[in-house]
Formats: C-alpha cells, structure tokens, sequence
C-alpha cells in the first residue's frame, strides 16, 4: 500500500476543502503525535485509537504549550473556530488515506469538546 505523504494529502484536502490552512493539519498531525504518546499504549503495547474527545484534550494541551496565551488567536488564523472544525480536519485526512478511522469515530465525535 502507498503510503501518502503530507504534500500529497494536502493537495487533494485543498482542492476539495480549502477552509483550513496547510499549518492546521500539520498542527493537528502534530497533536495526534502528542496524543498517543500521553494517553500510552494497548494491553499489547501498541499506540492505541485516539477517540475524537481524548485528541480534543491532546489538542487543546498541545496547542497550549505551543502556543500559549495566542493558542486561539493562531488558530482562527488557520481558519479553526471550534472543535467542529478540528473534526472536519481529521475527516479531510481520513479521506484522503493520511489518518485512519474505526467504525465508531464521526464528526460528532468532535462536538461540544
């Protein structure tokens, strides 16, 4: 299987989705990295599926300590306003093979966070 790159998988988002900037989805990537590594492991040791909620938190911790005090205001520089949007990012990534999905995760996943 081919595995898409970052570049490759941008082009197709923005060509369909153009609403985010190129830095929230690598911002994001970033999160999810962040995410597994602190939420840890299966019983069998392997990175486990990140629910919608847990990367919500990940994110807003990630973006934080990146970012601190103008966390929002880069954000919405990037085109994101709410938690919907971080949900419409990873289902842009999922589409286009960057990220992968179980049956359970949907956008609502993302709402309310």
């Amino acid at each position: 299987m081919h595995e898409v790159s970052f570049e490759e998988a941008f082009t197709k988002i923005a060509a369909k989705d153009p609403r985010y900037q190129r830095d929230a989805y690598l911002f994001v990537r970033e999160a999810l990295d962040h995410t597994q590594k602190t939420i840890g492991k299966d019983a069998r040791g392997r990175i486990r599926h990140v629910t919608g909620q847990e990367l919500l938190r990940g994110i807003r911790e990630y973006a934080l300590q990146q970012f601190g005090p103008m966390a929002q205001t880069v954000l919405e520089e990037w085109g994101v306003r709410c938690c919907e949007d971080f949900g419409e990012i990873v289902f842009n990534m999922i589409e286009v093979g960057w990220l992968a999905k179980t049956e359970r995760d949907s956008r609502a996943d993302f709402q309310g966070g």
